[in-house]
């Protein structure tokens, strides 16, 4: 749908699937390391509430499938009755001011240690080869090849979670596929070093991907499901040869399944040197995919309305500025200063500080 003319491109309607938005600004899943014990806390109702616009697309905090799952400290899961109760206020809250929740679920894999695992096993990945440890001050354990038997059970614990998504009352999942989390573990080849189906050429690498999102599509709906991956990315030692095939590849095979929306990291998030720049585009992966393309990385005003006059993607994800600014749409609408961020307080455990407390624009009556 493109802007109409004399609007604000960021600020025009779009209709995503079966779901009616009135802007295009999107709230990503932001680690937020508040939900003490796995379990979402009473705190995150306010948190998303009030980054809640109607109409507006909220993708909730990246959510543990299973207690295998984990690798950072107090993120939530949805693996349990409890977890799924504890997210329904949440939920009830988001749509009572008219917003669209999705819920990210993911696995972790090999980012992860012993201390997060249950009976302190190893973690699980595509590979035995772990993460440096230390990298990003984490203390990473070697993990434990995945056995092409033990497959299917992370499968079903990916299509059991998006059930519980939307029993909590979501109205739909992302499936994880970026940041070098499990599903990108499997998917890169600097990690997948595997002779079996899952393993050597791009179209093995991306069968578990593909298994994945097939078994939560079948679960719970296409028009219900939508995909995060991160192609020219390499977080957690975790990059690809040839990124531009991947996002094609990718792209294409996940029409099979009608994902209602696909989300790409922005290449420009690569640091080339000291700066954050790319020859790569999302161009070709957005002509690809035949659903709504939804943009990350590190937009501002006039870019994000740049992308979306142009028809460079559908919705644009604001992160870090959305986390300082509850009233990301409004500051936009009116061109407004945004609070600055503060990274000291991304994933401290505070139920307020760096979470609730950022201020709301003043506009005189």
């Amino acid at each position: 749908m493109a802007a109409k003319p004399n609007s604000i491109p960021l600020l025009t309607p779009y209709k995503m699937g079966n779901f009616n938005l009135s802007h295009r600004i999107v709230l990503p899943p932001l680690t937020r390391s508040r939900s003490y014990g796995n379990i979402p806390q009473p705190h995150a109702v306010l948190y998303y509430s009030q980054r809640t616009t109607p109409g507006g697309l909220l993708i909730a905090e990246a959510t543990g499938i299973s207690n295998t799952a984990q690798g950072y400290p107090e993120t939530p899961g949805i693996w349990t009755r409890e977890q799924v109760e504890a997210w329904k206020p949440i939920v009830d809250a988001v749509h009572e001011k008219g917003g669209v929740f999705f819920c990210q679920i993911w696995h972790v894999g090999r980012v992860s240690s012993y201390s997060y695992q249950p009976n302190g096993e190893a973690p699980m990945s595509s590979t035995d080869k772990g993460v440096t440890p230390g990298l990003d001050g984490g203390d990473w354990s070697p993990p434990h090849r995945l056995r092409v038997d033990e497959i299917p059970h992370i499968v079903n614990d990916f299509r059991l979670a998006a059930r519980n998504a939307i029993e909590a009352g979501f109205d739909g999942v992302e499936v994880h596929g970026a940041h070098g989390y499990l599903i990108d573990q499997f998917m890169k080849d600097q990690v997948n070093d595997r002779t079996d189906e899952y393993g050597g050429s791009l179209e093995k690498r991306c069968c578990f991907a593909l298994e994945v999102v097939e078994a939560v599509v079948n679960e719970i709906g296409a028009d219900r499901v939508g995909m995060r991956l991160s192609p020219f990315a390499d977080y957690m030692e975790t990059a690809d040869s040839d990124p531009n095939a991947l996002g094609l590849y990718m792209a294409n095979a996940l029409n099979n399944y009608g994902l209602v929306y696909l989300h790409v990291i922005e290449p420009r998030m690569v640091r080339m040197g000291d700066k954050l720049e790319s020859p790569h585009s999302l161009f070709t992966m957005r002509k690809a995919f035949k659903g709504t393309f939804i943009a990350a990385g590190g937009y501002r005003r006039d870019d994000g309305d740049k992308a979306i006059e142009e028809g460079y993607a559908d919705l644009i994800a604001y992160g870090r500025v959305f986390l300082a600014n509850p009233d990301l749409p409004r500051r936009l609408e009116l061109n407004a200063p945004l609070n600055k961020y503060d990274r000291n307080t991304f994933y401290i455990p505070d139920p307020v500080v760096g979470y609730t407390d950022y201020p709301f624009l003043e506009v005189p009556a």
